[in-house]
């Protein structure tokens, strides 16, 4: 099991994201204040539909929810399942210790 804290300072909300495998699928839940987001939680993924962003699942998950393209949850749910289904290495997202963005000039 995994679990990822996002922290979405645009929006102000930080979300726990956990996800385990379960045969073919991941199963993710998103403990989260947001409302699209919550449309998110407990979301049973196939693992194959999560190595492109066109087609999918998490990205078209999203576009349902009505998720804004700058949020930062489906990108770390996508994290997540890639780890959890062994397409990303544990140890490469330990070694790493997060992903952000940071906005130098605006």
């Amino acid at each position: 099991m995994a679990e990822f804290t996002v922290k979405s300072t645009i929006c102000d909300f930080v979300h726990k994201v956990s996800g385990v495998k379960d045969g073919k699928m991941i199963i993710v839940d998103i403990d989260t204040p947001c409302e699209k987001i919550k449309k998110l939680s407990h979301m049973e993924v196939p693992m194959m539909e999560i190595l492109d962003i066109k087609n999918n699942y998490v990205i078209d998950q999203a576009h349902e929810a009505g998720c804004s393209a700058n949020c930062l949850v489906p990108c770390a749910v996508i994290n997540l399942c890639r780890m959890e289904a062994g397409f990303l290495a544990k140890s490469l997202v330990k070694k790493s210790g997060g992903i952000s963005i940071e906005f130098n000039e605006v």
